[in-house]
């Protein structure tokens, strides 16, 4: 861009003489002001459009885009655009990591977890949370513009549905409301405030259904349509309209059987949602997956072309080498799959964003262009993560007040736990530029003249080979070594931390140099790193009992369950007596006695003892219990973690326990017995200043929970039931007692609820209430309350959550203070989707609107009537979508091609779906179907009525069309002496693989 600058002085110059030349002299001197004139013109020639700010911006884009040949514009298709010289333009890439700060760049400020930003229910704070991520991430633009680019993949929109979704941490709630407050406020943040420059540009992730981590290029999210609408899309939607979003990202799985990297709503339906162009962008591999692991196409030019066409801009493939990606788009336009003008659109989106970051303008217009490197971890970026931290933390319980500790009393305290004196990253972490652990942020609060002790509460154990009656032992080299059965005796070398992290995992830390046992590339087992990391975490492991009392070490790390890995998993002796991974199952494996050296659990309980207080920090590790690519099995707190919460807990009744984890924790042992519960995400540089804080009451806790807290494993749906209503995902549908419900979150004051106003009794469909309260502090704490208001429809055609959150405020409050606190809420928000017409709908009903602090402690209520319609008969005499069913079972949605379109597969007998409330009049006489199957022979719908197993009105046979895309039109009569008046008509699948797409009754 530089050498352009001299050519836009001389320009503005030329322009600004030729305007100063008086009126005279131009007449007197005719030759020299046409001379004059034709080198200004000259000039302006030479100086293109698209380098004009003063242009509008669609002006500029099309300019350049003329000038682009067609090559250099395929080329900017890929991730890392390259550079084109002739015209001034550098490199740029599309994709750096900002979930939750800088990642992957060096270090940087850490704030918390994106679920505990979500705890905080506060959006102006995330606002200037993301402002401060925007700065630092032009800081290192300014370090590095090639690698570390402007364009942020953040923030991750998808709802935490299912706790055990590995990458719960980076979501934000289970509630769309609550999820597209903090995303807008975070992306507006990373955005800037100026009304033409961009400070960055974020981009949401991951469009759409994606929860789930295990086979995830391959696997199908079956979701209708009142799920997508209601749920799914009202995460993205709201901050696409309101311009806190750039672009989105497509997941990595398929959509009612379609990928959603070709998933037609991107075009159609997500650009329709924002005012601006949109970036959209592949996940990493994600075209790569469509002839690959999906086998959606079986050329990349197939794939290429139908990714353009379907929206997605640029592809995010073969990391830096866009090579692969420039030949499939190169293919795909010389057999006619593509037009140039595909191209240009998807090149235009992209053109449009680098516009907005300022990059073709000249120097001094952009306001964020002199933010350097020095913004980098600042001390008011560091005061930030503090804040965040700090109002992040839930108090989960506080019996007897055993909280906050009085400091002047509290002199002795016992810090314990594997958490107790460490702080970890997550995948999506930046590095953090210090540690303020639990320990230390409470041993700096208290001073120097205060007894602060940590003890990690794990055993330290030797493994002596039952084979050869060696010890293990490990090198004592920081660099590590080869784990070798070779000793007669157990001393330092030979002695292991065990650390229980839950679900059969541990981590092995070897006292003979301070290092985690890893699986090294040989497959042999070293003690050479810091701490669980890397793509495939090497440093899982297992350590089984036996019948016989023996033990044997299994190799867990998350690879072992791609098809591609060994099967090898249980470690085995060599000859030497080096420990390798080299048997497939327990019964070649070598086994080990195991000698408890010291225990874990009886230091920390003589450490409680001895302590006025004991603090125990438990809960997980982000790169142990599940993130990207690796799902947990269970949310169960370690069992070894437990008994030693168990234990502190009986010894020193003074006990607070801190839940430090990525994601809600079931609670299968005994909590009555623990006086004070705290919750944290993993909270970044400043999580122990931020505990110490609430701990001793310096600050109150008021953070809320933005997911529920299922009591037990066993209530969780499987993990593929996308189906909400019917599954009863959320607070909105789980009828069962939580653990701790949506919302819940204590303070160290009480807060007094006023009954609720509302401005009007009855409303219209299209109409606002406008609902108020006063809320008063009668405590003697001042502190922050989340008032939070919902609604519930009463009556409904359909089946209506339970409550919605409709809105909420955090707000602060002096000891004594009421506040008058109000809501707006829009009636149509109250709507729900209509599948019998495809259109939101109000209905007529009574709602009941509840504030309160927690979707379960609702203290004020009052009632609205809206006025709005009532959902008529469903005509099934035009042709209707299958998958426009009101109710199913056992059924899949797939895809009816591979452009758009949805249709229904029975894969069983007794498989069915309804259509209710079906206007038949006198009766109908047949029913005509779009049917396929892809297998041979033929098989049966049958047309029941008023349930799956009432009368059988009629029967449709769909014969093999020899591929599932294939549709044929068959035609059954149908009884009308059934099928008359208003009746539930179900189409109950028989045996065998049958695809419906449409369907009609006449």
């Amino acid at each position: 861009m530089t050498q352009f600058l001299p050519a836009v002085t001389r320009r503005r110059t030329a322009l600004a003489l030729a305007l100063l030349l008086p009126v005279s002299l131009l007449f007197a001197q005719p030759a020299r002001a046409d001379a004059d004139a034709q080198s200004i013109n000259a000039r302006i020639e030479a100086e293109p459009a698209f380098r004009d700010a003063k242009l509008p911006l669609a002006t500029r884009r099309a300019d350049l885009l003329g000038r682009l040949t067609l090559d250099e514009k395929v080329s900017l298709l890929h991730q890392y655009q390259p550079a084109i010289p002739r015209l001034g333009i550098g490199p740029f890439k599309t994709g750096t990591e900002a979930l939750h700060g800088m990642a992957w760049l060096g270090e940087a400020t850490v704030f918390p977890q994106a679920v505990g930003l979500g705890s905080t229910w506060d959006p102006a704070l995330i606002r200037r949370v993301g402002s401060v991520v925007g700065d630092e991430a032009r800081g290192f633009n300014r370090i590095n513009p090639a690698k570390n680019g402007l364009n942020l993949w953040a923030p991750v929109v998808n709802q935490l549905r299912d706790p055990r979704w590995g990458r719960n941490e980076e979501g934000y709630s289970e509630d769309p409301l609550l999820t597209s407050e903090i995303a807008t406020a975070y992306g507006h943040g990373l955005q800037g405030d100026d009304p033409r420059y961009l400070k960055t540009a974020p981009t949401l992730k991951h469009f759409a259904a994606y929860n789930v981590e295990a086979d995830r290029s391959r696997v199908s999210s079956s979701v209708r349509a009142r799920v997508l609408r209601e749920y799914e899309y009202k995460a993205f939607q709201p901050a696409l309209e309101n311009g806190a979003a750039t672009g989105v990202m497509a997941s990595y799985n398929l959509l009612n059987g379609r990928p959603t990297h070709v998933a037609p709503e991107l075009n159609e339906l997500v650009r329709s949602w924002s005012r601006d162009d949109l970036m959209i962008v592949g996940d990493a591999s994600g075209v790569g997956n469509l002839t690959g692991t999906q086998r959606y196409f079986a050329t990349p030019a197939q794939a290429a072309a139908a990714t353009i066409k379907a929206g997605v801009d640029s592809f995010t493939e073969n990391d830096a080498n866009g090579g692969p990606t420039v030949a499939s788009v190169k293919a795909a336009l010389a057999q006619g799959l593509l037009a140039e003008a595909d191209v240009d659109r998807a090149v235009g989106h992209l053109l449009s964003i680098r516009f907005r970051l300022g990059e073709f303008d000249p120097a001094g217009l952009n306001p964020y262009e002199k933010i350097g490197p020095e913004v980098i971890n600042a001390p008011a970026h560091q005061e930030l993560a503090r804040e965040a931290a700090r109002k992040q933390l839930v108090l989960l319980k506080n019996e007897g007040k055993t909280l906050p500790l009085q400091a002047a009393k509290t002199r002795n305290v016992a810090v314990i736990g594997p958490l107790a004196d460490t702080l970890y990253e997550d995948w999506y972490s930046g590095t953090m530029p210090y540690r303020i652990t639990p320990k230390k942020g409470i041993a700096d609060r208290l001073g120097t003249s205060a007894t602060v002790n940590a003890e990690e509460g794990i055993d330290r154990i030797a493994l002596r080979s039952v084979s050869t009656g060696r010890y293990v032992s490990a090198p004592t080299a920081t660099t590590g070594g080869a784990l070798v059965a070779d000793s007669a005796a157990a001393g330092d070398e030979q002695a292991f931390d065990v650390f229980d992290w839950g679900g059969g995992n541990v981590t092995l830390r070897s006292v003979a140099n301070g290092k985690l046992v890893s699986r090294a590339g040989d497959m042999s087992l070293v003690n050479d790193q810091d701490k669980p990391n890397g793509w495939f975490v090497q440093q899982k492991f297992g350590l089984e009992k036996l019948a016989n009392g023996n033990y044997v070490l299994r190799y867990r790390g998350n690879e072992v369950k791609e098809s591609w890995y060994g099967k090898n998993q249980y470690v085995v002796l060599r000859a030497d007596g080096t420990l390798t991974v080299g048997a497939e199952t327990s019964d070649g494996a070598a086994q080990f006695s195991k000698d408890v050296l010291v225990s874990g659990t009886a230091k920390a309980v003589a450490a409680a003892k001895k302590a006025d207080a004991a603090v125990v920090v438990v809960g997980s590790m982000p790169f142990v219990n599940g993130r990207e690519d690796d799902d947990r099995q269970s949310t169960e707190l370690a069992l070894g973690q437990q008994a030693l919460v168990k234990a502190v807990t009986a010894a020193n009744p003074n006990t607070v326990v801190v839940l430090e984890s990525s994601y809600p924790l079931t609670a299968s042992w005994d909590a009555a017995k623990v006086p004070a519960l705290l919750w944290t995400s993993h909270a970044g540089q400043e999580t122990g200043r931020a505990l110490a804080d609430v701990l001793f009451g310096d600050y109150s806790p008021s953070g809320r929970l933005p997911q529920t807290w299922y009591r037990t494993d066993a209530e969780l749906p499987s993990a593929l039931d996308y189906d909400n209503i019917k599954a009863g995902w959320t607070y909105q549908y789980h009828r069962a007692k939580p653990l701790y419900s949506f919302g819940h979150g204590l303070t160290y004051s009480e807060f007094r609820y006023s009954p609720l106003r509302v401005d009007r009794p009855v409303v219209s469909a299209t109409g606002t209430v406008k609902v108020s309260l006063d809320v008063t502090n009668v405590g003697k704490v001042r502190s922050d309350e989340v008032v939070q208001l919902y609604s519930h429809q009463r009556t409904s055609r359909v089946e209506q959550p339970l409550k919605v959150l409709r809105g909420f405020q955090r707000l602060s409050f002096a000891p004594g203070q009421r506040r008058t606190v109000s809501f707006e809420v829009k009636v149509t928000d109250l709507g729900s989707w209509d599948v019998t017409r495809n259109k939101w709908v109000v209905e007529s009903s009574a709602h009941d609107l509840m504030a309160g602090s927690s979707s379960t402690d609702l203290r004020s209520r009052s009632a609205i009537l809206v006025r709005g319609e009532e959902i008529p008969p469903r005509d099934l005499s035009r042709v209707t979508s299958a998958a426009d069913f009101d109710d199913y079972a056992g059924i899949e949605l797939i895809d009816a091609s591979k452009v758009r379109g949805d249709a229904v597969r029975g894969t069983k007998a007794g498989d069915w779906i309804a259509f209710r409330g079906v206007r038949l009049g006198q009766g109908v006489r047949s029913i005509t179907a779009s049917v396929s199957r892809a297998g041979t022979g033929s098989a049966s719908i049958q047309v029941r009525i008023g349930r799956p197993d009432g009368p059988i009105a009629g029967t449709l046979t769909a014969t093999g069309t020899g591929d599932r895309y294939q549709w044929s039109s068959v035609s059954g009569a149908v009884d009308s002496r059934l099928a008359r008046g208003v009746r539930d008509i179900y189409l109950v699948f028989g045996a065998g693989d049958t695809n419906i797409r449409d369907l009609s009754l006449r």
